[in-house]
Protein backbone atom coordinates (compact mmCIF):
# COMPACT_ATOMS: atom_id res chain seq x y z
CA UNK A 1 0.00 0.00 0.00
CA UNK A 2 1.44 3.43 -0.85
CA UNK A 3 3.20 5.07 1.50
CA UNK A 4 0.24 8.11 1.14
CA UNK A 5 -2.45 5.82 1.88
CA UNK A 6 -0.94 5.16 5.81
CA UNK A 7 -3.27 7.96 7.23
CA UNK A 8 -6.30 6.53 6.14
CA UNK A 9 -5.93 2.87 6.83
CA UNK A 10 -6.71 2.85 10.44
CA UNK A 11 -9.81 4.17 12.06
CA UNK A 12 -9.81 4.81 16.05
CA UNK A 13 -11.83 7.17 17.77
CA UNK A 14 -10.69 9.29 21.22
CA UNK A 15 -13.20 7.61 23.49
CA UNK A 16 -12.17 7.85 26.79
CA UNK A 17 -10.54 5.09 28.43
CA UNK A 18 -13.29 2.44 29.92
CA UNK A 19 -11.49 -0.08 32.41
CA UNK A 20 -14.04 -2.83 31.50
CA UNK A 21 -12.09 -3.21 28.20
CA UNK A 22 -9.78 -6.42 28.89
CA UNK A 23 -5.98 -5.89 28.86
CA UNK A 24 -3.71 -8.03 26.95
CA UNK A 25 -0.29 -9.55 27.13
CA UNK A 26 1.55 -10.86 23.80
CA UNK A 27 4.35 -13.27 24.28
CA UNK A 28 5.55 -13.45 20.68
CA UNK A 29 8.60 -15.87 20.80
CA UNK A 30 11.11 -16.54 17.89
CA UNK A 31 11.77 -19.41 16.01
CA UNK A 32 9.47 -21.74 18.49
CA UNK A 33 8.30 -25.01 17.26
CA UNK A 34 5.22 -26.93 18.42
CA UNK A 35 7.68 -29.86 19.19
CA UNK A 36 8.64 -27.32 21.80
CA UNK A 37 5.48 -27.26 23.82
CA UNK A 38 5.80 -30.28 25.81
CA UNK A 39 8.81 -28.29 27.71
CA UNK A 40 6.95 -25.57 28.92
CA UNK A 41 4.71 -26.50 31.74
CA UNK A 42 2.92 -22.84 31.86
CA UNK A 43 1.81 -23.01 28.25
CA UNK A 44 0.38 -26.69 28.63
CA UNK A 45 -1.36 -25.17 31.61
CA UNK A 46 -2.90 -21.96 29.48
CA UNK A 47 -3.65 -24.87 27.33
CA UNK A 48 -5.91 -26.68 29.95
CA UNK A 49 -7.53 -22.92 30.62
CA UNK A 50 -8.13 -21.76 27.60
CA UNK A 51 -8.14 -22.10 23.29
CA UNK A 52 -5.38 -23.62 21.37
CA UNK A 53 -5.62 -23.02 17.63
CA UNK A 54 -4.72 -26.25 15.83
CA UNK A 55 -4.35 -25.01 12.51
CA UNK A 56 -2.66 -21.42 12.72
CA UNK A 57 -0.37 -20.03 10.10
CA UNK A 58 1.92 -17.65 9.60
CA UNK A 59 2.03 -15.37 6.38
CA UNK A 60 5.43 -16.43 5.72
CA UNK A 61 7.92 -18.46 7.80
CA UNK A 62 10.84 -15.62 8.40
CA UNK A 63 10.87 -13.01 11.29
CA UNK A 64 10.54 -9.62 9.86
CA UNK A 65 7.95 -10.13 6.99
CA UNK A 66 5.73 -12.03 9.72
CA UNK A 67 6.61 -9.67 12.63
CA UNK A 68 5.20 -6.65 9.74
CA UNK A 69 1.82 -8.77 9.65
CA UNK A 70 1.66 -9.26 12.93
CA UNK A 71 1.64 -5.66 13.90
CA UNK A 72 -0.35 -4.42 10.20
CA UNK A 73 -2.23 -6.95 9.83
CA UNK A 74 -1.29 -7.28 6.06
CA UNK A 75 -0.08 -9.73 4.44
CA UNK A 76 3.75 -9.22 2.65
CA UNK A 77 2.47 -8.41 -0.44
CA UNK A 78 0.64 -5.72 1.38
CA UNK A 79 3.83 -4.78 3.51
CA UNK A 80 6.39 -5.00 0.68
CA UNK A 81 8.24 -6.55 3.70
CA UNK A 82 9.81 -9.78 1.99
CA UNK A 83 12.65 -10.34 3.80
CA UNK A 84 15.13 -9.62 7.03
CA UNK A 85 17.64 -8.03 5.02
CA UNK A 86 18.22 -5.39 1.46
CA UNK A 87 15.56 -2.54 0.09
CA UNK A 88 12.42 -5.11 0.77
CA UNK A 89 13.71 -6.40 4.23
CA UNK A 90 14.01 -5.55 7.83
CA UNK A 91 13.13 -2.42 9.78
CA UNK A 92 14.20 0.01 6.90
CA UNK A 93 12.00 -1.25 4.49
CA UNK A 94 8.72 -1.11 7.67
CA UNK A 95 9.98 2.10 8.56
CA UNK A 96 10.91 3.65 5.11
CA UNK A 97 6.88 2.88 4.14
CA UNK A 98 5.52 4.34 6.94
CA UNK A 99 3.97 1.22 8.22
CA UNK A 100 4.69 2.03 11.92
CA UNK A 101 1.77 4.22 11.49
CA UNK A 102 -0.65 1.87 11.42
CA UNK A 103 0.01 -1.23 13.89
CA UNK A 104 -2.23 -2.32 16.68
CA UNK A 105 -0.42 -0.09 19.17
CA UNK A 106 -1.35 2.79 17.34
CA UNK A 107 -5.40 1.97 16.45
CA UNK A 108 -4.72 1.10 20.29
CA UNK A 109 -3.00 3.94 22.14
CA UNK A 110 -5.21 5.86 20.53
CA UNK A 111 -8.45 4.95 22.74
CA UNK A 112 -6.45 5.07 25.81
CA UNK A 113 -4.73 2.23 26.23
CA UNK A 114 -1.06 1.83 27.82
CA UNK A 115 0.72 0.02 25.23
CA UNK A 116 4.18 -1.32 26.36
CA UNK A 117 6.80 -3.21 23.47
CA UNK A 118 9.88 -5.80 25.11
CA UNK A 119 11.88 -7.64 23.36
CA UNK A 120 13.00 -7.70 19.60
CA UNK A 121 10.87 -5.54 17.22
CA UNK A 122 12.13 -6.27 13.56
CA UNK A 123 15.35 -7.27 12.19
CA UNK A 124 17.53 -3.96 11.37
CA UNK A 125 16.56 -1.99 14.14
CA UNK A 126 19.17 -0.16 15.84
CA UNK A 127 21.69 -0.92 12.92
CA UNK A 128 21.01 -4.97 13.77
CA UNK A 129 20.99 -5.88 10.17
CA UNK A 130 19.20 -4.69 7.11
CA UNK A 131 19.78 -2.16 4.32
CA UNK A 132 17.92 0.94 2.67
CA UNK A 133 17.07 1.34 -0.44
CA UNK A 134 20.57 2.77 -1.40
CA UNK A 135 22.53 -0.06 0.05
CA UNK A 136 23.73 1.90 3.14
CA UNK A 137 22.53 0.56 6.72
CA UNK A 138 19.53 1.83 7.90
CA UNK A 139 20.13 5.93 9.11
CA UNK A 140 17.27 5.71 11.82
CA UNK A 141 19.22 6.70 15.40
CA UNK A 142 19.59 4.16 17.67
CA UNK A 143 17.12 5.44 20.36
CA UNK A 144 14.17 5.50 17.45
CA UNK A 145 10.88 4.79 19.49
CA UNK A 146 8.08 4.20 16.93
CA UNK A 147 4.68 5.87 17.00
CA UNK A 148 1.98 3.76 19.35
CA UNK A 149 4.21 2.82 22.03
CA UNK A 150 3.77 4.18 25.68
CA UNK A 151 6.32 2.37 27.10
CA UNK A 152 9.42 0.67 24.69
CA UNK A 153 12.32 -1.46 26.45
CA UNK A 154 13.77 -2.97 22.97
CA UNK A 155 16.93 -4.23 21.56
CA UNK A 156 18.84 -4.82 18.54
CA UNK A 157 20.91 -7.25 18.42
CA UNK A 158 19.83 -9.58 21.33
CA UNK A 159 20.14 -13.13 19.76
CA UNK A 160 22.98 -13.84 22.51
CA UNK A 161 21.14 -13.12 25.30
CA UNK A 162 23.85 -11.03 26.84
CA UNK A 163 25.73 -7.93 25.99
CA UNK A 164 23.05 -6.08 24.45
CA UNK A 165 21.81 -3.05 24.29
CA UNK A 166 18.46 -2.12 25.15
CA UNK A 167 16.53 1.41 24.04
CA UNK A 168 14.52 2.24 27.39
CA UNK A 169 12.04 4.81 25.99
CA UNK A 170 14.80 6.43 23.65
CA UNK A 171 17.57 6.29 26.36
CA UNK A 172 20.44 3.30 25.25
CA UNK A 173 20.94 0.84 28.27
CA UNK A 174 24.07 -1.43 27.93
CA UNK A 175 23.90 -5.10 29.51
CA UNK A 176 26.67 -7.39 30.55
CA UNK A 177 27.20 -11.03 31.07
CA UNK A 178 25.96 -11.32 34.64
CA UNK A 179 23.29 -14.12 35.03
CA UNK A 180 21.10 -11.13 36.04
CA UNK A 181 21.76 -9.55 32.53
CA UNK A 182 20.53 -12.36 30.63
CA UNK A 183 17.95 -11.11 28.27
CA UNK A 184 14.78 -13.24 28.95
CA UNK A 185 14.87 -12.37 32.47
CA UNK A 186 15.38 -8.50 31.93
CA UNK A 187 11.93 -8.75 29.85
CA UNK A 188 10.01 -10.60 32.57
CA UNK A 189 11.14 -8.05 35.22
CA UNK A 190 10.11 -4.93 33.28
CA UNK A 191 7.23 -6.44 32.25
CA UNK A 192 5.76 -7.44 35.77
CA UNK A 193 6.67 -3.87 36.75
CA UNK A 194 4.66 -2.48 33.71
CA UNK A 195 1.78 -4.22 34.43
CA UNK A 196 1.66 -3.20 38.39
CA UNK A 197 2.52 -0.24 37.29
CA UNK A 198 -0.57 0.47 34.48
CA UNK A 199 -2.70 -1.65 37.18
CA UNK A 200 -2.54 0.96 39.61
CA UNK A 201 -3.32 3.34 36.90
CA UNK A 202 -6.78 2.18 36.18
CA UNK A 203 -5.90 2.04 32.62
CA UNK A 204 -6.43 -0.94 30.06
CA UNK A 205 -3.33 -2.12 28.86
CA UNK A 206 -1.49 -3.84 26.00
CA UNK A 207 1.67 -5.50 27.06
CA UNK A 208 4.06 -7.45 24.33
CA UNK A 209 7.12 -9.57 25.24
CA UNK A 210 8.93 -10.62 22.35
CA UNK A 211 11.81 -12.59 23.14
CA UNK A 212 14.16 -13.71 21.31
CA UNK A 213 14.66 -16.99 22.28
CA UNK A 214 14.49 -19.87 21.16
CA UNK A 215 16.26 -18.28 18.24
CA UNK A 216 20.12 -19.30 17.19
CA UNK A 217 22.09 -19.12 18.88
CA UNK A 218 19.93 -20.91 21.07
CA UNK A 219 21.32 -19.42 24.66
CA UNK A 220 19.62 -20.81 27.46
CA UNK A 221 19.71 -19.44 30.89
CA UNK A 222 22.92 -20.24 32.90
CA UNK A 223 20.41 -22.42 35.34
CA UNK A 224 18.72 -24.48 32.57
CA UNK A 225 22.13 -24.80 30.86
CA UNK A 226 22.57 -28.61 31.91
CA UNK A 227 18.72 -29.50 31.43
CA UNK A 228 18.08 -32.62 29.12
CA UNK A 229 21.51 -33.59 29.24
CA UNK A 230 20.45 -36.91 26.83
CA UNK A 231 17.09 -35.18 24.64
CA UNK A 232 17.40 -35.83 21.04
CA UNK A 233 15.18 -34.16 18.12
CA UNK A 234 12.38 -35.71 17.37
CA UNK A 235 12.48 -38.69 14.53
CA UNK A 236 8.92 -37.94 12.98
CA UNK A 237 8.12 -40.12 9.01
CA UNK A 238 9.90 -36.97 7.30
CA UNK A 239 12.87 -36.78 9.29
CA UNK A 240 15.85 -37.12 6.92
CA UNK A 241 13.39 -38.20 4.22
CA UNK A 242 12.96 -36.34 0.83
CA UNK A 243 9.41 -36.36 -0.65
CA UNK A 244 8.31 -37.99 -3.32
CA UNK A 245 8.77 -35.69 -6.24
CA UNK A 246 10.41 -33.01 -4.19
CA UNK A 247 11.12 -29.44 -5.79
CA UNK A 248 14.09 -28.75 -7.10
CA UNK A 249 15.92 -26.76 -4.36
CA UNK A 250 14.84 -29.70 -2.46
CA UNK A 251 15.53 -32.83 -4.45
CA UNK A 252 19.32 -33.34 -4.20
CA UNK A 253 19.93 -32.73 -0.72
CA UNK A 254 21.65 -35.70 0.74
CA UNK A 255 20.85 -37.67 3.21
CA UNK A 256 21.97 -36.74 7.53
CA UNK A 257 25.32 -38.05 8.29
CA UNK A 258 25.98 -38.68 11.81
CA UNK A 259 27.40 -36.15 12.87
CA UNK A 260 24.68 -34.15 11.03
CA UNK A 261 22.06 -36.30 13.38
CA UNK A 262 24.72 -35.21 16.49
CA UNK A 263 24.11 -31.11 15.49
CA UNK A 264 20.86 -31.71 15.21
CA UNK A 265 20.24 -33.44 18.07
CA UNK A 266 22.40 -30.57 19.90
CA UNK A 267 20.18 -27.80 18.45
CA UNK A 268 16.88 -29.05 19.85
CA UNK A 269 18.41 -29.84 23.61
CA UNK A 270 19.45 -26.32 23.58
CA UNK A 271 16.13 -25.19 22.22
CA UNK A 272 14.18 -26.84 24.87
CA UNK A 273 16.64 -25.47 27.80
CA UNK A 274 16.00 -21.75 26.04
CA UNK A 275 12.30 -22.27 26.15
CA UNK A 276 12.60 -22.60 29.57
CA UNK A 277 13.12 -19.16 31.09
CA UNK A 278 10.22 -17.91 28.32
CA UNK A 279 8.05 -20.16 30.58
CA UNK A 280 9.01 -18.93 33.35
CA UNK A 281 8.54 -15.20 32.22
CA UNK A 282 5.14 -16.39 31.73
CA UNK A 283 4.24 -17.95 35.34
CA UNK A 284 5.74 -15.00 36.66
CA UNK A 285 3.54 -12.55 34.05
CA UNK A 286 1.05 -14.66 35.54
CA UNK A 287 1.48 -14.27 39.12
CA UNK A 288 1.80 -10.51 38.79
CA UNK A 289 -1.77 -10.26 36.87
CA UNK A 290 -3.29 -12.28 40.51
CA UNK A 291 -1.46 -9.99 42.90
CA UNK A 292 -2.69 -6.75 41.11
CA UNK A 293 -6.28 -8.04 41.08
CA UNK A 294 -6.34 -8.17 37.09
CA UNK A 295 -6.11 -11.60 36.23
CA UNK A 296 -9.69 -11.93 35.10
CA UNK A 297 -9.63 -8.76 33.28
CA UNK A 298 -6.65 -10.06 30.89
CA UNK A 299 -6.27 -12.36 27.93
CA UNK A 300 -2.60 -13.42 27.44
CA UNK A 301 -1.75 -14.79 23.95
CA UNK A 302 1.03 -17.03 22.91
CA UNK A 303 2.64 -17.52 19.69
CA UNK A 304 5.87 -17.62 17.83
CA UNK A 305 6.72 -15.81 14.31
CA UNK A 306 7.76 -19.17 12.63
CA UNK A 307 8.48 -22.31 13.37
CA UNK A 308 11.79 -24.45 12.68
CA UNK A 309 12.91 -27.87 11.12
CA UNK A 310 15.37 -29.84 12.80
CA UNK A 311 16.70 -32.42 10.62
CA UNK A 312 12.67 -33.00 8.69
CA UNK A 313 13.22 -33.59 5.11
CA UNK A 314 17.12 -34.05 5.32
CA UNK A 315 17.37 -30.02 6.36
CA UNK A 316 19.75 -29.16 8.99
CA UNK A 317 18.15 -26.63 11.46
CA UNK A 318 16.20 -23.71 9.65
CA UNK A 319 12.90 -22.43 8.01
CA UNK A 320 11.63 -20.28 4.85
CA UNK A 321 9.67 -23.52 3.81
CA UNK A 322 6.00 -23.91 3.31
CA UNK A 323 6.09 -27.05 5.30
CA UNK A 324 4.38 -27.20 8.51
CA UNK A 325 7.19 -27.78 10.45
CA UNK A 326 7.67 -23.55 9.31
CA UNK A 327 4.67 -22.28 8.58
CA UNK A 328 2.16 -23.99 11.57
CA UNK A 329 2.76 -22.48 15.02
CA UNK A 330 1.08 -22.65 18.39
CA UNK A 331 -1.59 -19.65 19.23
CA UNK A 332 -2.85 -20.39 23.05
CA UNK A 333 -5.54 -17.57 24.32
CA UNK A 334 -6.56 -17.49 27.70
CA UNK A 335 -8.81 -14.73 29.77
CA UNK A 336 -12.16 -13.64 30.24
CA UNK A 337 -14.65 -15.42 28.08
CA UNK A 338 -11.83 -18.06 26.62
CA UNK A 339 -13.60 -21.54 27.24
CA UNK A 340 -11.34 -23.65 29.24
CA UNK A 341 -9.79 -26.80 27.64
CA UNK A 342 -10.88 -26.11 24.22
CA UNK A 343 -9.28 -26.43 20.73
CA UNK A 344 -10.91 -25.41 17.23
CA UNK A 345 -9.22 -26.37 13.65
CA UNK A 346 -10.66 -23.27 12.49
CA UNK A 347 -8.30 -21.51 10.10
CA UNK A 348 -6.31 -18.91 11.46
CA UNK A 349 -3.22 -16.78 10.30
CA UNK A 350 -0.38 -14.25 11.93
CA UNK A 351 -2.66 -11.87 9.82
CA UNK A 352 -5.38 -11.39 12.18
CA UNK A 353 -3.61 -10.63 15.32
CA UNK A 354 -3.85 -7.31 14.90
CA UNK A 355 -7.88 -6.84 14.21
CA UNK A 356 -8.57 -9.34 17.37
CA UNK A 357 -6.08 -6.87 19.45
CA UNK A 358 -8.20 -4.02 17.93
CA UNK A 359 -11.24 -5.59 18.12
CA UNK A 360 -10.81 -5.76 22.21
CA UNK A 361 -9.84 -2.19 22.53
CA UNK A 362 -13.53 -1.53 20.67
CA UNK A 363 -11.86 -0.17 17.45
CA UNK A 364 -10.92 -0.90 14.23
CA UNK A 365 -7.44 -1.69 12.48
CA UNK A 366 -8.34 -1.65 8.08
CA UNK A 367 -5.69 -4.79 7.28
CA UNK A 368 -6.20 -7.94 5.58
CA UNK A 369 -6.97 -10.42 8.49
CA UNK A 370 -9.93 -10.75 10.25
CA UNK A 371 -10.75 -10.72 14.26
CA UNK A 372 -10.80 -14.05 15.75
CA UNK A 373 -12.50 -12.50 18.77
CA UNK A 374 -15.58 -14.42 17.89
CA UNK A 375 -13.45 -17.75 19.01
CA UNK A 376 -12.01 -16.52 21.95
CA UNK A 377 -15.24 -15.74 23.71
CA UNK A 378 -16.60 -19.19 22.88
CA UNK A 379 -18.46 -18.61 19.88
CA UNK A 380 -18.29 -20.29 16.32
CA UNK A 381 -18.62 -18.01 13.73
CA UNK A 382 -20.33 -19.13 10.52
CA UNK A 383 -18.81 -19.21 7.21
CA UNK A 384 -14.82 -19.35 8.39
CA UNK A 385 -12.06 -19.40 5.94
CA UNK A 386 -10.86 -22.51 5.18
CA UNK A 387 -8.04 -21.16 3.46
CA UNK A 388 -4.32 -19.65 4.39
CA UNK A 389 -2.26 -17.67 2.09
CA UNK A 390 1.98 -18.47 2.96
CA UNK A 391 4.35 -16.27 0.33
CA UNK A 392 7.72 -16.26 0.10
CA UNK A 393 10.40 -14.19 -1.49
CA UNK A 394 13.85 -15.75 -2.16
CA UNK A 395 16.35 -13.52 -1.32
CA UNK A 396 20.15 -12.93 -1.29
CA UNK A 397 21.83 -14.57 1.06
CA UNK A 398 23.85 -11.94 3.60
CA UNK A 399 26.20 -12.60 6.63
CA UNK A 400 24.19 -9.74 8.53
CA UNK A 401 20.92 -11.71 8.50
CA UNK A 402 20.48 -13.67 11.31
CA UNK A 403 18.48 -16.03 10.00
CA UNK A 404 21.33 -16.45 7.17
CA UNK A 405 21.06 -20.11 6.42
CA UNK A 406 23.73 -22.52 5.04
CA UNK A 407 22.66 -24.87 2.00
CA UNK A 408 21.65 -27.74 3.85
CA UNK A 409 19.30 -25.44 5.96
CA UNK A 410 17.04 -25.33 2.81
CA UNK A 411 16.67 -22.50 0.43
CA UNK A 412 13.44 -21.88 -1.36
CA UNK A 413 12.69 -20.20 -3.92
CA UNK A 414 10.20 -17.68 -4.12
CA UNK A 415 6.83 -19.45 -3.61
CA UNK A 416 2.97 -19.05 -2.78
CA UNK A 417 1.51 -21.60 -0.88
CA UNK A 418 -2.21 -22.32 -0.37
CA UNK A 419 -2.65 -24.05 3.42
CA UNK A 420 -6.25 -25.70 3.65
CA UNK A 421 -7.12 -28.44 6.13
CA UNK A 422 -7.16 -30.84 3.86
CA UNK A 423 -4.14 -30.29 1.15
CA UNK A 424 -1.22 -28.10 0.61
CA UNK A 425 -0.58 -26.44 -3.06
CA UNK A 426 2.38 -24.45 -3.37
CA UNK A 427 3.76 -22.33 -6.95
CA UNK A 428 7.29 -21.97 -7.37
CA UNK A 429 8.45 -18.92 -8.91
CA UNK A 430 9.91 -20.86 -11.53
CA UNK A 431 7.05 -22.84 -12.39
CA UNK A 432 7.47 -25.92 -10.14
CA UNK A 433 4.16 -27.03 -8.10
CA UNK A 434 3.60 -28.77 -5.39
CA UNK A 435 0.49 -30.67 -3.90
CA UNK A 436 -0.05 -32.45 -0.50
CA UNK A 437 -2.81 -34.48 0.37
CA UNK A 438 -2.71 -33.81 4.17
CA UNK A 439 -5.91 -36.29 4.99
CA UNK A 440 -3.55 -39.46 3.60
CA UNK A 441 -0.15 -37.45 3.95
CA UNK A 442 0.35 -35.38 7.49
CA UNK A 443 4.29 -35.38 7.09
CA UNK A 444 3.95 -33.98 3.88
CA UNK A 445 5.81 -36.83 1.76
CA UNK A 446 4.42 -37.09 -1.48
CA UNK A 447 3.87 -34.41 -3.57
CA UNK A 448 1.21 -35.64 -5.94
CA UNK A 449 0.64 -32.76 -7.94
CA UNK A 450 1.56 -34.60 -11.00
CA UNK A 451 -1.22 -36.72 -10.68
CA UNK A 452 -3.38 -33.63 -10.89
CA UNK A 453 -5.91 -32.83 -13.66
CA UNK A 454 -5.44 -30.27 -15.67
CA UNK A 455 -8.48 -28.71 -14.51
CA UNK A 456 -8.03 -29.32 -10.82
CA UNK A 457 -4.61 -27.10 -11.61
CA UNK A 458 -5.91 -24.40 -13.12
CA UNK A 459 -8.76 -24.26 -10.41
CA UNK A 460 -5.44 -24.07 -7.69
CA UNK A 461 -4.14 -21.76 -9.63
CA UNK A 462 -7.10 -18.91 -9.89
CA UNK A 463 -7.61 -19.62 -6.11
CA UNK A 464 -3.85 -18.54 -5.03
CA UNK A 465 -4.14 -15.99 -7.43
CA UNK A 466 -7.12 -14.50 -6.20
CA UNK A 467 -5.51 -14.41 -2.32
CA UNK A 468 -2.04 -13.44 -3.70
CA UNK A 469 -3.87 -10.12 -5.18
CA UNK A 470 -6.78 -9.63 -2.03
CA UNK A 471 -6.39 -6.28 -0.11
CA UNK A 472 -7.81 -5.00 2.80
CA UNK A 473 -10.42 -7.18 5.14
CA UNK A 474 -13.16 -7.82 2.60
CA UNK A 475 -11.40 -8.61 -0.07
CA UNK A 476 -9.18 -11.15 1.45
CA UNK A 477 -12.27 -12.71 3.13
CA UNK A 478 -13.62 -13.45 0.08
CA UNK A 479 -10.22 -14.78 -1.23
CA UNK A 480 -9.77 -17.09 1.64
CA UNK A 481 -12.79 -18.93 0.56
CA UNK A 482 -11.75 -21.32 -1.89
CA UNK A 483 -14.15 -24.33 -2.93
CA UNK A 484 -13.87 -27.51 -2.64
CA UNK A 485 -11.30 -29.01 -5.24
CA UNK A 486 -13.16 -30.98 -7.78
CA UNK A 487 -12.53 -34.63 -8.51
CA UNK A 488 -10.04 -37.11 -6.89
CA UNK A 489 -6.14 -37.10 -7.12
Amino acid sequence: MPASAAGTRTSTSLRPAARTRPNIVFILTDDLSLDLLRFMPHVRAMEQHGLTFEDYFVSDSLCCPSRASIFTGDFPHDTRVFGNFGPQGGFPAFHRRHEERHTFAVALRRTGYLTAMMGKYLNGYMGSSGEAADGSISAVPANYVPPGWSEWDVAGWGYPEFNYTLNEDGRLHRYGHQPSDYLTDVLAHKGTTFIARAARSGRPFFLELATFAPHSPYVPAPRNANDFPTLRAPRPPSFDTLPTDAPEWLRTHPPLTASQEAQIDQVFRLRAQSVQAVDQMIGAIERQLRASGIAGDTYIVFSSDNGLHTGEYRLMPGKLTAFDTDIRVPLVVTGPGVPADSRTSAVAENVDLAETFAAIGRTRLAGDGHSLLAWWEGKSPGGWRNAALVEHHGSRLSLLDPDFQQPASGSPTTYEAMRTRSFLYVEYADGEREFYDLRTDPFELKNIADRLTRRQLVALHRDLRGMERCHGERSCWRAMHVPALAGSW
